[in-house]
């Protein structure tokens, strides 16, 4: 997947969090790492519309984010910091099956690719399960069961690991660790990029480092740790 930002800008009436900021991504891999507020979720955001430019342009695979919202947000899944922010129905087998029957009529083809999906994953136990009762990890993994499900062709992550114990981070890091889509992953959890195929620094809005994970770490360890 090829993502452009052109001279992109994000204003607020308090700051000016983006600044002029203009790059390619084409890796398969892309960490994403910062000082808190330098802008890092806004640019995540950024990639499947969920924020959009104030000047400048964002493209996925030639597709302005303005112009083309809906064919964007098809090819780019975002799993939130805070996965209660996304799983909005009381059983998980059914927050699955919601942006599903869209894109799959048929109910038994869509029930094999939620069962497929959460096999994937290692929580198809959870199916049928209220969504209230799961742990901060296993909520963490149904939340991007739902969006794998859509097949979408890139994945974001704002944080994934946050709020987990290390028990729950060692399962959300395995379950990136084996996707087969392409991830941008916005993390203060530097373990889990060093096997990245890229890593940003964000700071003040820009870029300041860019580089292998190993270069761009210790660049931002540097610096901020």
């Amino acid at each position: 997947m090829l993502i452009q930002f052109d001279q992109v800008v994000v204003s607020t009436p308090q700051a000016e969090v983006l600044r002029g900021l203009s790059l390619t991504l084409a890796q398969r891999r892309v960490g994403i790492v910062g000082p808190n507020g330098a802008g890092k979720s806004t640019l995540a955001r950024l990639l499947n519309g969920l924020a959009l430019p104030t000047s400048g342009r964002v493209s996925v695979d030639g597709l302005d984010t303005r112009q083309d919202l809906k064919a964007v947000r098809r090819r780019v899944g975002f799993v939130f910091q805070n996965p209660e922010n996304q799983i909005v129905f009381p059983i998980v087998r059914e927050d699955l099956a919601f942006g599903l029957k869209q894109l799959e009529p048929d109910r038994a083809r869509r029930e094999a690719r939620i069962e497929d999906q959460l096999q994937r994953l290692g929580v198809a136990h959870l199916a049928d399960r209220a969504s209230h009762s799961l742990s901060g990890g296993e909520r963490q993994l149904v939340a991007l069961a739902a969006v794998l499900v859509m097949d979408p062709a890139l994945v974001v992550f704002d944080e994934p690991t946050t709020q987990l114990d290390l028990r729950n981070r060692n399962r959300v890091r395995d379950a990136i660790a084996g996707l087969a889509h392409d991830a941008v992953v916005v993390s203060h959890d530097l373990a889990l990029l060093e096997d990245f195929d890229r890593v940003l620094v964000i700071a003040d809005g820009r870029v300041a480092a860019d580089d292998q994970p190993a270069a761009a770490l210790r660049w931002y360890r540097d610096h901020f740790a």
